[in-house]
């Protein structure tokens, strides 16, 4: 577990943020370095790894069996989120975790508190890392990538292992959406995949938001406000009007489980002229599509009480849920659930109430449910990771290369 935990510490400390607004890929230039130095890492294990047009790092550990095994691929990102800061990270570790409250940052008041966070209880006594309260940990996806790091360097210490051929990709702009642009499933050449992108530990996740992201754009009518009587429109205030549209009940804080929502996630602009943005989200794709004819509708509505055109709204699809394709394929839940079980875990399957690159690339052609870390309350100042839960996701991902080689 030492040598798992030196690699995170030594990769969180790297600012990798993902810029949603920057059109180069990757977004920033912290994730090609740490893209960099991943592969002088598995050159100096002996692999010969492929930087793919800057986007992306790919490995091919050589099979060393005569048997017929399918080629498994294993994906994680290297960018954190640009929800909060990921710059200049300064982790705690506490060791032997007693169960309590964790203080993050006195000077700031900011505390980790077993009342908001009940899932802090489980794990009394195992060595947990934590935020100073300033930044995101970056266990998202971190973790994922130490414990494939770790995975490549087992595999180069025991050849004794049979195998097939192992395929590891490293990611970047997964955060922002892009994870997968331009990823050839082709070249990576694995039959199944998983990513290693999860939360809590024992979890396996094979479903997942259908997801789009609206943009509303609303022209005003701008003027002297001593002259606005009955001619002035205020865009922002117009906006607001849309949001009351939209059911209460159906936003992230009021939603779980299986149901979607629409979140407001940016509004900027002038009385002029303002705009928005709104994440869509279901798990159904009969309800996702109903979702979007709402918001057409709604902005149909408007316009015809404000005029046309005051409201124009465009609708773009992210990624779908992965269940449809994996369905397809039982062999890689088989899979994942008996390296869970062999590894002493009972399987914790649920929904992901987001996307990986793992929903993209199933409908690319690979089917990629997505496995554990072991952190919690990610892109945020209160995430925080078990050193124990990484170690088992290491142990489920060699118990799931030696699963297929007993194929």
């Amino acid at each position: 577990m030492n040598t798992l935990l030196e690699r995170f510490l030594h990769y969180v400390s790297l600012d990798t943020q993902s810029d949603p607004d920057s059109t180069d890929r990757p977004g920033t230039p912290g994730q090609l370095s740490f893209l960099h130095l991943l592969d002088k890492e598995l050159r100096e294990m002996g692999w010969a790894a492929t930087l793919h047009r800057q986007q992306y790092l790919t490995v091919r550990i050589p099979g060393n069996t005569d048997k017929a095994i399918p080629t498994i691929g294993f994906i994680a990102h290297v960018d954190t989120s640009p929800d909060v800061s990921g710059a200049n990270i300064c982790p705690q570790i506490i060791e032997n975790y007693d169960g309590n409250d964790i203080v993050l940052n006195a000077s700031r008041k900011i505390t980790l508190r077993c009342a908001d966070f009940p899932h802090l209880s489980q794990y009394t006594g195992q060595t947990l890392i934590t935020t100073d309260g300033a930044t995101l940990l970056g266990a998202d996806d971190k973790a994922g990538v130490a414990i494939l790091m770790e995975l490549a360097q087992y595999l180069a210490l025991h050849p004794e292992l049979p195998h097939g051929d192992i395929c590891l990709a490293f990611t970047t702009d997964e955060e922002v959406g892009r994870g997968t642009d331009g990823f050839d499933v082709a070249d990576f050449g694995a039959q199944y995949a998983y990513t290693i992108d999860g939360g809590a530990i024992g979890e396996l996740e094979y479903e997942n938001f259908n997801a789009a992201i609206a943009t509303l754009q609303v022209k005003g009518c701008n003027m002297h406000p001593g002259e606005a009587d009955k001619t002035f429109k205020n865009a922002l205030l117009l906006i607001e009007d849309f949001n009351r549209q939209l059911p209460a009940d159906q936003r992230p804080e009021t939603t779980s489980g299986y149901q979607g929502f629409y979140l407001l996630s940016q509004v900027n602009g002038s009385t002029e002229a303002a705009k928005a943005k709104y994440l869509v989200r279901d798990h159904d794709e009969a309800q996702f599509q109903n979702r979007k004819d709402f918001l057409y509708q709604t902005v149909h509505q408007l316009n015809q009480e404000y005029g046309d055109d005051t409201f124009q709204l465009h609708i773009t699809d992210q990624y779908y849920n992965m269940q449809k394709k994996i369905a397809e394929y039982p062999i890689v839940i088989d899979k994942a659930v008996a390296a869970l079980v062999k590894a002493g875990l009972s399987p914790v399957i649920k929904p992901i109430r987001g996307g990986t690159d793992g929903a993209r690339l199933s409908y690319m052609g690979l089917p990629c449910p997505n496995l554990f870390t072991g952190g919690h309350n990610f892109h945020s100042i209160y995430e925080y990771i078990s050193l124990q839960s990484m170690q088992k996701a290491l142990e489920v991902v060699i118990h799931i290369v030696e699963g297929y080689n007993e194929a």
